[in-house]
């Protein structure tokens, strides 16, 4: 279930090197879910580079999983902060140790639900479609939390209020995403991956 340890012999350059070399600091369904769920080192990377406009500047990955987003784009934007919201406390714990096991300084992992954070602390935001284990019939990362149709949609809403309140200037980078979630105001300035990666800027 948790990271294998890194040894202190490894290069870092090669961690973050590819999607199987980060993909390896995992084990258990963790790793199992690696294909599917957690963000692809070169989307972390371009997303990465679109969000952190400025130094200190605050990013909050929605719904962050085993973290690889956060961990990478940290390591490749290293003067922006990277905050990961999760609902599951072990992922949350697994990602904190491996953040100081990775000597990241400017990124965290909280246990907690989207619904319950202040979105107004951050000034940009990486979502890849957390809600979607909800709908029946897809891939679930585990069974530590309840799944409901109704939750997709409800949560769906929840996000779309929250990015409604936000300022103009505010970037979002969103993968695998149908969209429902961004309110009217958010333009679309770039798409790569098929368009399954799209990068939002609220006019």
């Amino acid at each position: 279930m948790y990271m294998s340890d890194i040894s202190s012999e490894k290069n870092t350059s090669i961690i973050y090197s590819s999607d199987q070399a980060f993909n390896s600091l995992y084990t258990g369904n963790v790793f199992e879910a690696a294909s599917k769920h957690w963000t692809p080192v070169e989307v972390a990377v371009k997303a990465a580079s679109f969000l952190a406009t400025y130094s200190g500047v605050k990013i909050l990955d929605i719904g962050s999983g085993a973290g690889k987003f956060c961990l990478v784009a940290a390591h490749h934007s290293p003067r922006a902060y990277f905050t990961g919201i999760e609902q599951r406390e072990y992922l949350v714990t697994m990602c904190n140790k491996l953040k100081k096991d990775l000597h990241l300084t400017n990124v965290t992992f909280f246990h907690k639900n989207m619904t319950d954070e202040d979105f107004s602390a951050y000034n940009n935001f990486y979502f890849y479609n957390s809600f979607y284990e909800n709908k029946t019939g897809t891939q679930k990362i585990d069974y530590e939390v309840r799944y409901d149709e109704k939750l997709y949609d409800y949560y769906n809403l929840v996000l779309y209020k929250k990015l409604q309140k936000l300022p103009a200037g505010t970037r979002i980078v969103t993968y695998h995403s149908l969209g429902i979630e961004m309110p009217p105001g958010y333009e679309i300035v770039n798409s790569e991956f098929a368009d399954f990666l799209k990068f939002w800027v609220k006019l």
